[in-house]
């Protein structure tokens, strides 16, 4: 299923790949489809393709009985967890140089996009963990927006999450759908309180969290879901509370169950609280607008809508993820010993995209948060 209606937010919509390396030097499976694996198998027997230099002995391709559906391979890493086609000098892909993007693997040519598709379109977010995705939640040049048609983003058969015509749409409630006009409205509107400049994020969530409530209160009969969205209050609650990190870890712990054993990272929560206390809070309030623009990429395309059982389990993902980044910031803070900085908050940023889009498994995240409902 395609659709030229592409969507995406505006600070994401110029994105441009920026070489950081990061991606290719993550220590990650990549599978390799049959067309692709079979026109890179040849590149390199014919000379055209070669390894990085550091990955000359290694064979680039994997290929074993228990591949992921659909591979015929993976490609090789090396011992620093590099891919063998990573230029390390210029941290080009030597794939998409060479030969052309359309080589890649489909892992490799729409990393960071994380996309939604369904009747009204293609929506697309972007992982953080990319340094250049990142950087974009401090942009400060363009207002906090859904736009259609971005320029780095044009139509296409997207990877994501694919909503056909059989499927159901979001639920508002456990016992309630929403129709596909009323979640674009409830999703406009949760993208709109994050753009609300100079409030905190603890109090956008209360904010969205109280208009959840109010909006389940609908029943078909009377107005429409979308007028019922437009009805919801104007102001914004104001209430910020950043000084503990306690309810951060046990969301964060909830997440951290969600990760597969073997992919779970040791535990490292020892001093966050005074991290937190210290080093985090008396900055937090510098980075209200980026941390927003955090929960509005992921209240937006959110696979959550279609996982969970209603919009108050969209708001707690969306609680989740900012206490993931409270957590990660005050890690961050701690290890280099130094109050919180857009340099840190970045990282902390990357870190939780990490957890959250490449460690953890989205349907028992959204099972996770969907306890939000009862």
């Amino acid at each position: 299923m395609s659709s030229p209606d592409v969507f995406a937010l505006s600070i994401h919509a110029d994105y441009r790949c920026r070489h950081s390396g990061a991606c290719c030097s993550a220590d990650w499976d990549v599978p390799v489809e049959l067309p692709v694996y079979r026109s890179l198998e040849e590149a390199v027997a014919r000379g055209h393709l070669r390894p990085q230099a550091a990955a000359r002995h290694l064979t680039p391709f994997v290929v074993e009985p228990d591949l992921p559906d659909d591979a015929a391979a993976m490609l090789e890493r090396t011992d620093a967890g590099e891919c063998v086609f990573l230029e390390r000098e210029t941290k080009l892909c030597i794939v998409h140089r060479d030969i052309g993007e359309a080589a890649l693997p489909a892992t490799c040519r729409y990393f960071p996009r994380l996309a939604v598709r369904d009747g009204r379109g293609t929506f697309i977010t972007l992982s953080h963990f990319c340094p250049t995705a990142a950087s974009m939640l401090f942009r400060d040049d363009c207002p906090l927006t859904i736009v259609s048609g971005p320029l780095a983003f044009p139509p296409g058969d997207y990877d994501g999450l694919i909503v056909t015509s059989d499927d159901l749409p979001p639920l508002l409630s456990p016992n309630m759908l929403m129709d596909r006009e009323g979640y674009s409205a409830w999703e406009r509107h949760m993208v709109a309180r994050c753009a609300e400049r100079g409030i905190s994020p603890e109090a956008v969530l209360a904010t969205l969290e109280r208009d959840a409530r109010m909006l389940r209160a609908w029943k078909p009969g009377g107005i429409t879901l979308v007028d019922a969205v437009r009805h919801l209050p104007s102001h914004a609650k104001r209430e910020v509370s950043t000084s503990t990190l306690g309810a951060s870890l046990t969301l964060y712990d909830q997440v951290m169950r969600t990760v597969p054993g073997d992919l779970r990272p040791p535990a490292d929560e020892s001093g966050l609280d005074a991290a937190f206390a210290d080093l985090v809070s008396p900055g937090w309030s510098t980075f209200f607008d980026p941390l927003n623009r955090y929960l509005a990429a992921k209240a937006f395309a959110s696979w959550t809508a279609y996982q969970g059982r209603g919009v108050l389990t969209i708001v707690r993902g969306l609680e989740a993820a900012l206490s993931v980044v409270r957590v990660e910031s005050a890690r961050q803070c701690r290890n280099a010993a130094r109050t919180l900085d857009g340099e840190l908050l970045r990282d902390a940023f990357r870190r939780a995209d990490f957890i959250l889009n490449h460690l953890a498994v989205g349907e028992d995240l959204a099972a996770a948060w969907s306890v939000a409902e009862l």
